[in-house]
């Protein structure tokens, strides 16, 4: 069912746990299954460019979403902020050798808590915020709240 690199990813996750002093934390959900992530980002400036130094993850989920949390923090750690809102689901899937269609949400989480990490610190240090930043924010907010009303109802 699943790859081997989701696997490794699952038992021995990369950059897992809550970071010290981080500059911005989002939280994103999915109400299909009901997982949860909290992404915590390091940013810093070099080149007139901010990048992410650091990120780390806590997410409430299954293996896929485990997996594909930790994959999105390899993939973005050292990219510019520009370039890690560029990552898609597709991007995460492909860099674990696949999901299985019934997982793919999994991949949209971990690619949503970026774009969502990224927005809140845009947002709280006054940065210009793309449209598309914009639109991928909306879609995570609403994913989150509904995941939230899901859990409450449990």
């Amino acid at each position: 069912m699943y790859s081997d690199k989701v696997m490794e990813h699952f038992k021995n996750p990369k950059n897992m746990g809550e970071m010290e002093n981080p500059d911005i934390t989002a939280k994103v959900g999915n109400p299909a299954c009901g997982d949860l992530m909290q992404v915590y980002l390091k940013i810093e400036e070099k080149n007139n460019e901010k990048y992410i130094e650091d990120i780390s993850f806590k997410t409430f989920g299954c293996a896929a979403a485990i997996a594909t949390s930790s994959v999105t923090t390899e993939l973005v750690k050292g990219k510019t902020l520009k370039e890690a809102e560029k990552l898609t689901r597709d991007d995460v899937a492909e860099e674990l050798g696949g999901l299985p269609k019934v997982k793919m949400h999994c991949s949209n989480l971990a690619a949503n808590g970026v774009h969502r990490a990224i927005y809140e610190y845009k947002k709280k240090n006054n940065m210009e915020i793309s449209q598309e930043l914009e639109k991928k924010y909306k879609t995570s907010e609403a994913a989150l709240e509904k995941t939230e009303e899901k859990m409450d109802q449990k």
